[in-house]
């Protein structure tokens, strides 16, 4: 079963930036398209951005043209770069598979990382 880790989160004012990463285990990873998750205190799991096995992206509009995902098969690795953070973007990052239609990830979650904007 593939293992995911995720790590860069942290605490960044208004405008900054930051990188997440997101590692896998396994070799399936690359196998699947990969996602990015988050979750805000009191609300649902959102999807943020996706990438498909051959790079091809998709993105929330809240998040259009400030967040970058990109993936490195060799190193099983996802990322997601994040720009002109605001602090409706605090949240706990997760990465997964994307949803089947039962709404299931591939792979047990990790334990996400926190993101916390704010002055």
């Amino acid at each position: 079963q593939v293992q995911l880790v995720e790590s860069g989160g942290g605490l960044v004012q208004p405008g900054g930036s930051l990188r997440l990463s997101c590692a896998a285990s396994g070799s399936m990873f690359r196998l699947y398209t990969m996602a990015w998750y988050r979750q805000a205190p009191g609300k649902q799991r959102e999807l943020v951005a996706d990438i498909a096995r051959g790079g091809t992206t998709n993105y929330a509009d809240s998040v259009k043209g400030r967040f970058t995902i990109s993936r490195d098969n060799a190193k099983n690795t996802v990322f997601l770069q994040m720009n002109s953070l605001k602090p409706e973007d605090t949240a706990v990052y997760y990465c997964n598979s994307n949803l089947d239609q039962y709404n299931r990830a591939r792979f047990n979650w990790g334990q996400g990382t926190q993101v916390t904007v704010s002055s």
